[in-house]
Order: C-alpha cells, then structure tokens, then sequence
C-alpha cells in the first residue's frame, strides 16, 4: 500500500489559505477603493462650490 504524501497535503493546503488571503485582500481594496471615489467625488463637489461662491 502506498504511503501518504504529507508535504503534498500540506502545500495545498497553504496555496488554498493564500489563495483565500488574496481574494480577501482585493475584496477589501476593491471595497476601499469604491469608499475613496465616493469621498473624492464629494469633496471636488465641494471644491467646486466653493471657488463658484468666492
């Protein structure tokens, strides 16, 4: 009978975490990034507001 590949296990296992870490990491970026456009469309609508006043 064969005999089980332990380290084979184990490297798919940390590709599938690392896999998971990235998703999560461009999950949150994509989420920061759309946060940031909306904050940013705000304060030139209020840069805008201001010169147009003055």
């Amino acid at each position: 009978m064969a005999k089980p590949n332990y380290s084979f296990q184990k490297r798919q296992k940390e590709i599938a975490k690392k896999k998971k870490k990235e998703e999560k990491r461009l999950k949150k970026l994509a989420a920061a990034g759309s946060d940031n456009r909306v904050d940013k469309a705000e304060s030139d609508n209020d840069l805008a507001n201001i010169d147009g006043n003055a």
